[in-house]
This record gives C-alpha cells, sequence and structure tokens, in this order.
C-alpha cells in the first residue's frame, strides 16, 4: 500500500495529473492557487496510456501491447512541450514547478509511482463527471486514485449548468473551464 510522505498538514509538494482537457486546465488553476498559498511546490504529471490489443481469433488471447514507438515517441514529445511551457509560466509567476510524462498501461499505478518517488504530500485530480454505463465497467481513474492515495486529495468535479458554460465549483468560488490556467 502506498504511504503519505509526511504528516504535515500543509503540503509541499502538489500533484495534478493532467490529460490537456479543459477539466485538468481548470484544476491547473487550482492547483496552482494551492501551491501559491502555501508556498508549495506543484509536479504535473502526464500518463500517455498504451492500451492492450489483442490479435487473433483463439479462445484466449495473448494480450499484445502496441510497439508503434514513432506513435509514443511523438506522443510524449508534445506533452513534454506543452508541459514545459506550463512549467515555464508557472516559473514566471515564482512557482516551483516541475514535470513528469509517463507511459503505460496503469495510469493509476504510474500516478501512484509518481506519489512516491517524487514524495508528492497532496493531489489535485479533476474528474470528467462522466455517468452511465462506462465508469461503472471500467471505473475511473480519480476514484481509483481516491480508493489508494494517502495523502490528503482534493477531487474537482466538472459541473455545468444548463445553457451555462462548464465550470468547476469549489465551494464558494466557480471556476470557468477555459479560462487562463494560471493567475498572475
Amino acid at each position: 500500500m502506498f504511504q503519505a510522505t509526511t504528516s504535515q498538514s500543509i503540503p509541499t509538494k502538489i500533484l495534478l495529473p493532467i490529460d490537456f482537457s479543459a477539466c485538468s486546465d481548470a484544476a491547473l488553476a487550482m492547483a496552482t492557487n494551492l501551491a501559491q498559498h502555501f508556498g508549495s511546490g506543484l509536479h504535473l504529471l502526464n500518463v500517455i496510456p498504451m492500451f492492450p490489443v489483442t490479435s487473433g481469433i483463439d479462445s484466449y488471447p495473448e494480450p499484445q501491447f502496441p510497439l508503434d514507438t514513432t506513435f509514443l515517441r511523438e506522443s510524449k514529445d508534445r506533452a513534454e512541450q506543452k508541459l514545459a511551457k506550463c512549467v515555464g509560466d508557472l516559473a514566471s509567476t515564482g512557482l516551483k514547478a516541475s514535470f513528469d510524462v509517463e507511459i503505460g498501461n496503469d495510469v493509476v499505478g504510474n500516478i501512484m509511482a509518481v506519489i512516491e518517488s517524487q514524495h508528492i504530500d497532496m493531489v489535485v485530480i479533476s474528474t470528467h463527471g462522466i455517468s452511465g454505463w462506462r465508469p461503472l465497467v471500467f471505473g475511473s481513474i480519480a476514484e481509483k486514485v481516491i480508493r489508494l492515495v494517502q495523502c490528503p486529495l482534493l477531487l474537482l468535479r466538472s459541473v455545468a449548468p444548463m445553457g451555462a458554460p462548464p465550470v468547476f465549483r469549489t465551494g464558494s468560488q466557480d471556476i470557468p473551464i477555459g479560462e487562463a490556467a494560471i493567475a498572475s
């Protein structure tokens, strides 16, 4: 089981898993505000999933993983460019920020490994608020992280009233999705 790295109530390093969606952009704004408030570092993580594919028509096909290294390399390069720009923008505000790009089959496992290796003591994660059969069958990444993480976690859920632009509702504050992710 993964364990918290400190018992402090003020985080020193905040993790934000980011997938470059509007939801994670809004979560970046919240994580940035928290890091500035607490004087914490902010670590951004993008996980590029590798999904198994099966070949053959056997009753029990052996899972095989796509070895399209060009696609994976290009995906990782794009993610690193986006995150490097983001970290540069954060650094220009005086915030200590860093990032990782991971490739793997187990997105939650990658997140948990980074929590441990980077000594993360708070996680900010967004959920897309997907309903229906898909999360019931597959579960959500955020839900799995909530079950495993041993440090404080802030879960931001996207909500969109009818006819209104989507926002993150965070207690008394609504953050419109699509606003600049980094506060100046």
